[in-house]
């Protein structure tokens, strides 16, 4: 998102539509990271790890859920894909902090994979964000009521992916392709298998809620750290989500540039274990729960590279009721939801006026690239 930081720093980061995708483009985030490892393995042709796979994916029929009531499926070779990161408190997720009541999604991306699959775009979605919430259905299938000035991660926690998805159509009236939930431990093991991640940070984090300590310098960080960073808040810029968001888009460009620099394909048993590790970390939507459906999926996202994503926050301010919360600048966020639907780069305009986190600068990759 557009800086407005006191000190002036910057921060660095060191569905399918049904045209057919041109050549293969390597995945973005852990997603389809994981899944480019599943691909390799599922047609390998061994035939006990392929069904030991597909048991370990279990997937969420969101269409069935949604039914007809959603936007167009616009057929222009584009593909959006809502991307969250649950913090549900159970089981090995529990030493995170106390479960509030129910799931939550902790971090949401909207990833919008441009015609011919060669540059994305990725939209922040803050947590605390103020939405009119659609009306949805709980697990058991009782209606949710709509409802204003609800903060977009209870659409989760009332009605699990379907009314985060919806949610996410209503705002944007973009149609979402796939859904992909990552799990904490998952996250952490997967980090692991890759070997961690290298960062460097400009001043001390530290941050006892998240299990973060890190000083300033150049760290390779374990799946515990790497957790820690993209969910530590308050000790680094203005202690909000926005701040967090920042980490999370300068930690995600460094993965992407670590996972090209492992050469995970050069060993079946590593490409075996992070297959493994993702399958368990992933719950995707029921068009992606198999292992032939996520070859096709990693095979369209195969190519992309740090370069090629722009990663956003989408534009707010504070709200003037409860400074605790934002709420959407509706004219700029229209901007982005109208490049994403005309399948055009996001315009610079439309993160001018928007307020940051004021975390930037604190993480860098190796390389002292400069995020988007």
């Amino acid at each position: 998102m557009a800086d407005q930081s006191s000190s002036g720093s910057r921060i660095r980061s060191s569905g399918k539509r049904r045209k057919p995708p041109s050549g293969g483009r390597r995945a973005l985030t852990i997603l389809a990271w994981s899944a480019a490892g599943i691909a390799l393995i599922g047609g390998s042709g061994l035939g006990y790890v392929y069904v030991t796979l597909n048991d370990n994916i279990q997937g969420v029929d969101i269409n069935a859920a949604l039914g007809a009531d959603r936007p167009d499926d616009v057929d222009n070779g584009s593909m959006d894909i809502l991307v969250l990161g649950s913090d549900s408190r159970s089981g090995a997720n529990s030493e995170y902090g106390a479960d509030e009541g129910g799931a939550r999604s902790d971090t949401a991306m909207i990833v919008h994979v441009y015609e011919g699959h060669r540059r994305a775009s990725v939209v922040s979605i803050p947590r605390d964000t103020l939405v009119t919430r659609p009306m949805c259905a709980d697990a058991e299938g009782a209606t949710v009521p709509a409802r204003p000035r609800a903060m977009f991660n209870t659409a989760y926690e009332v009605g699990g992916p379907a009314c985060a998805v919806k949610t996410v159509e209503t705002m944007s009236g973009i149609r979402m392709d796939h859904y992909i939930e990552v799990d904490f431990t998952g996250f952490k093991k997967l980090v692991d298998e890759l070997g961690g991640v290298k960062i460097t940070t400009t001043r001390a984090i530290e941050d006892g809620k998240s299990h973060l300590d890190l000083q300033p310098g150049a760290h390779t960080l374990d799946g515990e750290q790497s957790l820690g960073l993209v969910r530590t808040r308050k000790s680094v810029g203005d202690g909000s989500d926005l701040g967090r968001i920042q980490l999370q888009q300068a930690f995600i460009k460094a993965l992407i540039d670590q996972v090209k620099s492992v050469g995970v394909l050069t060993s079946p048993k590593k490409l075996f274990d992070l297959a493994d590790t993702a399958t368990k970390a992933i719950t995707p939507d029921s068009e992606l729960d198999s292992v032939d459906e996520l070859t096709g999926f990693a095979r369209t996202l195969s190519g992309l590279g740090a370069d090629d994503v722009q990663m956003i926050t989408l534009p707010v301010r504070y709200d003037t009721v409860d400074p605790n919360r934002v709420v959407p600048l509706l004219g700029a966020s229209q901007q982005v939801w109208t490049a994403l639907k005309q399948d055009k780069p996001i315009p610079g305009s439309a993160t001018e006026d928007a307020v940051t986190g004021q975390a930037e600068g604190v993480v860098e990759q190796p390389s002292g690239r400069v995020a988007e």
